[in-house]
Formats: structure tokens, sequence, C-alpha cells
């Protein structure tokens, strides 16, 4: 090994999130929730080269695998990430990302006088997943809108 290659050891048992685009491994982590304070192994690589993105990031979490809501809200800030699901250093199950046509439940409108914020309406939030070359959130009750970089801020 060179001195320029830094090398990541392969892991157990957990998740790979790969093909994470370049920068947003960050936000890939606050939707995990992940502080540090957890008792997990993590290793976050960011900006290694890429023959498919030219650059991307990468996550690797020892012991944790990932819940459906989590992977959905991954895939409206890293569309084409990759989930792999490891047992005994082997990938197990392997799961291309893609965003739903619709969110409900899991992110808050931005619009503080829409319907779903009103406390004595019980009444979800719903954003319809406009895809282009930026995923675009807009509510289905006010029209609101919400980018792939502000989701962080609205998880519920």
């Amino acid at each position: 090994m060179s001195e320029k290659e830094l090398k990541v050891t392969k892991i157990e048992n957990g998740t790979v999130i790969d093909h994470i685009p370049a920068g947003k491994a960050l936000d890939v982590i606050r939707i995990l929730g992940i502080t540090g304070k957890e008792n997990y192994t993590v290793a976050i690589l960011m900006n290694v080269e890429s023959k498919k993105l030219g650059k991307k990031d990468l996550i690797k979490i020892e012991n944790r695998v990932l819940e459906p809501r989590e992977a959905k809200l991954i895939s409206l800030v890293a569309p084409e990430a990759t989930l792999n699901v490891i047992s005994n250093f082997e990938v197990k199950e392997k799961y291309k990302l893609e965003p739903p046509e619709m969110i409900e439940g899991l992110i808050k409108c931005p619009n503080e006088l829409c319907i779903t914020n009103k406390q004595d309406e019980p009444i979800l939030p719903k954003l319809k997943v406009v895809k282009g070359l930026k995923i675009v959130l807009e509510c289905i009750y006010c029209g609101a809108t919400l980018t792939s970089e502000e989701i962080t801020k609205f998880i519920l």
C-alpha cells in the first residue's frame, strides 16, 4: 500500500452506504441520527474517486442495519446511493435507493401555516417527490416546496 492510499477495513456485520454524491455523507449521517455517542464504529469517506460518479462519499456502519424509513429519507438526498447489508464480512443484500413518489409522515412541511403544522389538526404531512436534476418535495396541501439540501432540517 502506498502512502497516498487510505485503507478502510471490511466490516463484519452492518451496513455500507455507497455511491453517495460527493459532499452528502454528513446529510446521511444526520438522517441516521448518528452523533458519535452511539456504540457504532462508523467510517465516513468523502470525495473518494469513483468511475461512476467522478467523486463519491461512502459510509460504513458496523452492527447496524437501516430501517426502511431511513432508506427512504436517504434516497431523497442521495438518490444514486446503494445500501449493502453485510453479514460475516459478505454482502448479503444490496439495494439501489430510489426516491418514492410520495413521502408521508416523515418530513414536516416547511410552511408554518400549512394545515399539517396546526396542533389541532391530526393531518400527517404528505409531500410529492418531484424528480429532476435535483429532487424537490412539494406539499400536497399547500404547495410549499423543499429542496434536497433542506430535507434534514424538517425530518419528523
